[in-house]
């Protein structure tokens, strides 16, 4: 299986794939690559639908170039952290930000988003943001009053009296439900009207389907909502301590 990066025709391969509708799997199989590859290549250079060849590959070797500027010269940073592979953590976090991009959000505030999922405490400041991200303190103040407008994003103080950003599990409960609520709003909206215009009238009638359309979906994602948060979470397990492990095998 070949390794490395991309070459341009393979990024053709790929964009004539996409064309066809071919699944990734199938692409990546008449490529010899794994199916992991080819996803991350696509979402991280526009999505299915906006994914271009030439494109792409400038946009690859304008990171690499970007990386080999901002990389330290005397210390060459670790392939492994916590466990884990550097490098990989980085790509998901492309990907994850070009998911939540193509869902809807900015690209900031997709990028803080990402970021802040990624980080196991699910908590940053400001400034472990701005650091995290190489970005303005007002670029990330501007996100975070965005995702907290739509409930995606909660402040709170730690024990030095910091503002931090947080992300969990009911963030995303507060989230949906925020979005129900709006739609609520637009049922509302819509029923006033139907009043005003007349039920009999073709702008009537349409609203009217547009109320109990958007109803009936509000209250179905409100009540999956509920039951999700009560039956679908997990958590994740502590670390064990140290010396545990040793002490179970005796």
């Amino acid at each position: 299986m070949p390794g490395g990066r991309l070459t341009q025709q393979e990024r053709q391969q790929i964009a004539l794939g996409l064309a066809d509708g071919l699944a990734y799997a199938e692409i990546a199989r008449r490529l010899d690559r794994p199916t992991s590859t080819v996803t991350r290549e696509v979402m991280r250079n526009g999505g299915p639908t906006a994914y271009r060849a030439d494109l792409a590959h400038r946009a690859t070797e304008r990171r690499a170039h970007r990386r080999r500027q901002t990389a330290p010269r005397t210390v060459e940073a670790p392939a492994v952290a916590d466990g884990r592979d550097a490098e990989a953590v980085r790509e998901f976090e492309e990907v994850f930000t070009t998911v939540l991009m193509q869902s809807g959000l900015a690209k900031m505030m997709s990028r803080v988003l990402a970021c802040l999922t990624t980080t196991d405490s699910g908590s940053l400041t400001a400034a472990e943001l701005v650091e995290r991200l190489q970005v303005s303190p007002a670029a990330v103040s501007k996100a975070v009053a965005f995702l907290e407008s739509q409930g995606l994003v909660r402040r709170e103080r730690d024990d030095r009296r910091r503002e931090r950003y947080v992300v969990d599990d009911d963030i995303w409960y507060q989230s949906m439900m925020a979005s129900a609520r709006g739609t609520l709003q637009i049922v509302e909206t819509a029923r006033q009207g139907v009043g005003v215009l007349g039920s009999a009238t073709p702008a009537g009638v349409r609203l009217e389907n547009v109320a109990r359309f958007l109803d009936f979906v509000s209250e179905s994602i409100a009540r999956a909502a509920e039951q999700a948060r009560e039956i679908l979470y997990v958590k994740a397990e502590p670390p064990a301590a140290e010396g545990t492990e040793a002490t179970e095998e005796r």
